[in-house]
């Protein structure tokens, strides 16, 4: 399945992709890494792995179904099948999503659908909570909503802080984002409703699962 990874910076996750896909056993492959600001070091990444790139500078553009039209036939000119957000800045338009309906995924750092938006770890710490994590969705209208693929779980330590808690959470992230793209690949993450069902492989246990990564250690 080739893949169009959309980024705005840094692209951690990117890597985590990166580094999934090298492995020819993997069902997915990285057509195309789209940034909607130049000289990203997710760029640079994606550069030094051989892997085609593009930017789609947002402020070029007169709007927000411009700017995703152009996004949309890099996206398509490279072949892509699935859309992987990674770490990018822009909310998407509902006709934007609607078109890549069910072939849009995206990684947040929270376990959805608590802590939509931004700050999330912040947030996290001042309302107490004792368990967070990430979770990969599918990608609808509304920010940060969509059927789950993917949750990953990490404990809250005492004494943490944002960026403490934040360094955790996102090392479970490069774990999940691979393995979520690995099930849609093998089309074993099946939307029903507002729901995913994942299908284990034959002789797996009973044929569905919901997939969680618990990192108790952090």
């Amino acid at each position: 399945m080739k893949l169009g990874v959309l980024i705005s910076g840094r692209g951690s996750n990117l890597q985590a992709l990166i580094d999934a896909t090298a492995d020819p056993a993997f069902p997915a492959e990285i057509a195309v890494v789209i940034s909607n600001i130049a000289d990203v070091q997710g760029l640079e990444r994606a550069a030094k792995a051989g892997i085609p790139t593009a930017v789609v500078d947002h402020k070029a553009h007169d709007g927000r179904p411009a700017f995703e039209t152009a996004l949309t036939a890099t996206l398509e000119g490279h072949g892509v099948r699935l859309v992987c957000l990674a770490g990018f800045m822009r909310l998407l338009t509902k006709g934007f999503v609607d078109h890549w309906r069910d072939r849009i995924i995206n990684i947040h750092p929270s376990l959805l659908p608590a802590f939509k938006g931004l700050n999330t770890h912040e947030r996290v710490l001042h309302y107490g909570v004792k368990f967070t994590g990430c979770t990969v969705h599918y990608v609808r209208a509304e920010m940060d909503d969509g059927p789950i693929i993917v949750q990953g779980a990490v404990p809250v330590l005492p004494g943490d802080t944002a960026d403490s808690l934040g360094a955790r959470v996102l090392g479970v992230e490069h774990r999940i984002y691979p393995l979520a793209v690995r099930l849609v690949a093998e089309g074993r993450a099946r939307v029903i409703g507002n729901a995913v069902n994942v299908d284990q492989p034959p002789g797996d246990g009973d044929g569905t699962a919901n997939i969680v990564v618990i990192n108790p250690a952090g």
